[in-house]
């Protein structure tokens, strides 16, 4: 007699669980979320949106979003067994879901991370838009628009003239190739957010340069995130 399948066994060779959109999409945006964290979080308030607060127990987007939590890949086979490790490694998580929130794509999330033993904090919204693909669409109550699947620079500076053009003159200098830049900021000369997407890595010098900067006040570097 054959052995019955389950819905994570692999479909292909990137992917564990019933479709990309909500199994692959789902571990790659909370992939994208721990590298924003800098850290695995030990808590997490996940909430589904739309499509995904109707589907996402039957077509395993809970445990898909569990192992991008706990820095799995895509085609990891643990990811049928998240739930398990998530309790071994005291990750504690709850589930939430808006079954109607019109204004936001069919396919979201909202993850509010917090990693107790450095302090730190994060909240990503991020859509599964089919096919693997995602965008993050927020970062910290500060809009955004990137994919992760670009070499991603987050710089958080004061808002002042010629800043963007400085920032993006260093990236030059590094020989890297801005592919898109985004920009948001919380008012007129307050603290602004670029969100940089690059062809190429960024050297570790130029990180530490950027850092040091008296008008920079964080630098968040997330490598894709498929690495």
């Amino acid at each position: 007699m054959a052995e019955k399948s389950s819905i994570f066994d692999m479909i292909g060779p990137v992917m564990i669980g019933p479709s990309s959109s909500h199994t692959a999409g789902v571990v790659r945006i909370a992939r994208a979320a721990i590298r924003i964290l800098g850290s695995l979080p030990t808590h997490a308030v996940i909430t589904f949106y739309n499509s995904f607060a109707r589907t996402y127990e039957g077509h395993g987007s809970d445990r898909a979003i569990v192992a991008g939590l706990l820095g799995y890949a895509t085609d990891d086979k643990r990811i049928r067994d998240a739930f398990d490790h998530a309790k071994e490694v005291g990750l504690h998580y709850t589930f939430q879901s808006v079954g109607n929130a019109s204004t936001m794509h069919p396919n979201t999330i909202k993850l509010q991370l917090r990693d107790e033993r450095t302090g730190q904090t994060a909240e990503v919204i991020g859509q599964s838009r089919g096919g693997g693909v995602i965008r993050i669409v927020e970062v910290d109550g500060f809009p955004a628009d990137f994919s992760a699947s670009l070499h991603t620079l987050i710089v958080d500076a004061d808002d002042r003239r010629g800043s963007i053009a400085f920032i993006a003159s260093v990236i030059a200098h590094d020989d890297c190739n801005i592919a898109t830049m985004f920009v948001s900021r919380k008012g007129k000369h307050d603290v602004a957010r670029q969100f940089i997407e690059m062809d190429s890595g960024i050297k570790d010098i130029t990180l530490a340069y950027l850092r040091q900067l008296s008008w920079v006040h964080r630098v968040t570097y997330i490598p894709n995130i498929d690495l």
